[in-house]
C-alpha cells in the first residue's frame, strides 16, 4: 500500500499551466519515452536531466491551469513524479492527476515552506508534509481511502479493469 512518498522537491510558481507542464507543440509524440523528454519545459527546461524518479513537485496555485488534455499528467507520471503539492489545482489536471494513478495533494502555503532541494516527506492518508530541512510540518488536504486505491492500481482504468476482472 502506498501510504507515505519521499523525495526532492522542485518548486514553481503560481499558474502554472499545461503548456509549461507538456509544451502544445509536441502533442504530436505517442511514446510515452518521447512524451516524458518535454516534462516542464516550458517552466525548467533542465528539469528531466535534474529530476528523479520519486522526487516531488511543490508549486503555488491553480498549478496545472490551461487545456484540459491529460499530456500535462502523463509526462509527469512517466518521469515518476512522487507527488505534486500546490497551494490549489486546476480542476482538470487534480482530476487528470488521479484518474491517471498520479498523487496530488492541495497544501495551503507550501510553496513558502518548501525550497528548492529541499527533502520532503508526504503521508498520502493523513495529508501530513514534512520538509526534513526544517523539520517543518504542513497540513494537506488527506486523499480519500478510494483515491489511494485509485493510485495504487496505477490509476482509474487499471482499477476498473481490476474489479471486472474478479468478478
Amino acid at each position: 500500500m502506498i501510504k507515505t512518498v519521499k523525495g526532492r522537491a522542485f518548486v514553481f510558481g503560481h499558474n502554472l499551466d499545461t503548456d509549461q507542464i507538456y509544451p502544445g507543440r509536441y502533442l504530436e509524440l505517442t511514446d510515452a519515452e518521447d512524451v516524458g523528454k518535454h516534462a516542464m519545459e516550458g517552466a525548467d527546461p533542465d528539469f528531466t536531466r535534474k529530476f528523479k524518479a520519486g522526487d516531488i513537485i511543490a508549486a503555488g496555485s491553480n498549478f496545472g491551469c490551461g487545456s484540459s488534455r491529460e499530456q500535462a499528467v502523463l509526462t509527469l507520471k512517466t518521469n515518476q513524479v512522487g507527488s505534486i503539492l500546490a497551494e490549489s489545482f486546476a480542476r482538470i489536471f487534480y482530476r487528470n492527476a488521479i484518474n491517471l494513478g498520479l498523487p496530488v495533494l492541495i497544501c495551503p502555503g507550501v510553496s513558502q515552506k518548501v525550497t528548492n532541494g529541499d527533502t520532503v516527506t508526504i503521508d498520502l492518508a493523513a495529508g501530513l508534509v514534512v520538509n526534513e530541512r526544517t523539520g517543518q510540518a504542513l497540513q494537506a488536504e488527506p486523499l480519500s481511502a478510494y483515491v489511494i486505491k485509485i493510485i495504487e492500481s496505477g490509476g482509474i482504468a487499471p482499477l476498473i479493469k481490476k474489479e471486472y476482472a474478479d468478478k
